[in-house]
């Protein structure tokens, strides 16, 4: 269903908002998560090494279509705030013919330079040959998450976060039992739950796409929306590749990482593996508030409602903060348990390491918590250069730290460049919403929004639909 973002008390219009996307994105994780514990309790920690080695660079991928997620919603989410659908339309199928375009031959790139990558990221010998197989048939899937997220992102530009959420629970829960029944009852290793992957993600992607074709037939339009604009693309193109670019470079930089913690050996990356799981399922839980964040300002953005946009950062600061609190709280306590969940093989090493990464790192998911809420209000009102500044400062000072602290700090001088990052990217990006609130983020005064008799039939459905 259709949500209005620019109605009601913005503190409980976001939280019904955004708290559905949070339980998206737990499952989002549920599917890289299940690979790994799957990967590490059925076959050991050379498998769940492997896994978490190629997940490295498929976060290169990710990182793309997660631009094309943020682009699409919020633009189309701009457009529905304004109410104008035949424009929105012309964004959703503009966003979909680009993006498959591309996709296709990043995808190709990626099936031919998968074992380069691997070697390039001195990816150990005994768990080369794994890598490289989940590698290839993850990438030959890559159509299918593209397309999903795409998808999501018309539903949460729409206000409607729950679709997503039914989607996802359905899929990943699924994922989890193909991913057992090809490894335990099929024994096909590694390759396993990559299959898995592939045709959960390639069945939830058609769905979702369909569904949202049904969505967009049910909006009202004045004229026959075109299936391509030049101007769109460009529209789309000022907040995807700000972002695409943004991922990108985190992911690269997440590679250079995973380079370094590859010198320590097997057992260092078996623990970085697990850890690390469990530390992006934080992270992209809180994520999901900060991109609620920039659908509900790209809404108020198009309807021009300055002050709703202001009133929504405290109510998003305490939603996202309290779910960081809960995953530090759990970390901190019982971080050797949820580290076990992946590592079974009786691996100490491995499991130590896990654990003294959660334990430096979970204390400051406040702070990067309060950085993505001021994140996702910049690239609302299209502030994309504040927004990477941010977060490009927090990666060249994790990837600096992480290789000057290493040599005399070994893995624990690595784990260490994180919270310094987060600290100062988060200092930052509260100082860029600060300077764009003084300029009440450049929309026009005014909440005149219905200035002819068909807007105004449109305002009454979408009332009548949320």
């Amino acid at each position: 269903m259709n949500k209005d973002l620019t109605v009601g008390k913005p503190a409980s219009v976001l939280w019904q908002y955004s708290l559905p996307l949070f339980g998206s994105i737990l499952f989002q994780q549920l599917y890289n998560i299940a690979d790994s514990f799957v990967a590490g309790r059925w076959i050991g920690t050379s498998a769940l090494a492997a896994v978490g080695n190629s997940y490295e660079i498929t976060l290169i991928y990710i990182a793309f279509a997660f631009g094309c997620n943020i682009g699409t919603s919020v633009v189309v989410a701009r457009h529905f705030g304004s109410k104008n659908y035949s424009r929105l339309k012309t964004t959703v199928t503009t966003s979909l013919i680009a993006s498959v375009v591309i996709g296709l031959l990043l995808m190709g790139m990626g099936l031919i330079g998968a074992d380069f990558l691997l070697r390039l990221i001195q990816t150990p010998a005994e768990i080369f040959g794994d890598s490289l197989e989940y590698l290839l048939i993850y990438l030959g899937g890559f159509l299918f998450l593209l397309v999903y997220n795409i998808a999501t992102g018309i539903f949460s530009a729409l206000g409607d976060s729950r679709t997503p959420f039914y989607f996802l629970a359905v899929s990943s829960v699924t994922n989890v039992f193909v991913d057992i029944l090809f490894v335990a009852q099929f024994q096909m290793g590694v390759a396993g739950v990559a299959w898995a992957t592939f045709l959960c993600q390639g069945i939830a992607a058609a769905l979702a796409l369909g569904v949202v074709i049904k969505r967009l037939k049910s909006l009202p339009e004045s004229e026959k929306a075109p299936w391509f604009s030049a101007d769109c693309l460009k529209e789309l193109s000022l907040i995807a590749i700000p972002s695409i670019l943004q991922q990108g470079f985190i992911s690269v930089g997440n590679i250079m990482i995973q380079s370094m913690i590859n010198g320590f050996g097997m057992a260092a990356v078996g623990g970085y593996s697990a850890a690390v799981k469990l530390n992006n399922m934080t992270i992209t839980s809180v994520t999901a508030i900060g991109n609620g964040m920039s659908n509900y300002t790209a809404q108020n953005a198009g309807a021009g409602l300055p002050e709703r946009i202001e009133a929504g950062l405290s109510a998003g600061i305490k939603l996202a903060v309290g779910i960081a609190f809960v995953f530090t709280g759990l970390y901190l306590l019982a971080g050797p348990v949820f580290v076990g969940l992946f590592i079974t093989d009786g691996n100490q090493a491995a499991l130590s390491a896990g654990v003294l990464f959660l334990r430096i790192v979970s204390p400051f998911y406040l702070v990067i918590a309060v950085k993505l809420i001021a994140d996702g209000i910049l690239r609302g009102v299209n502030r994309m250069k504040l927004f990477m500044s941010a977060t490009l400062t927090d990666l060249v000072i994790r990837v600096v730290c992480a290789a000057i602290f290493s040599r005399g700090l070994g893995l624990t001088g690595i784990w260490l460049s994180w919270p310094i990052g987060w600290i100062i990217a988060a200092s930052l990006s509260l100082f860029f919403y600060h300077a764009v609130k003084q300029q009440r983020f450049d929309i026009p005064p005014t909440d005149i929004r219905l200035e002819t008799a068909e807007e105004a039939a449109q305002a009454q459905w979408v009332q009548r639909e949320a």
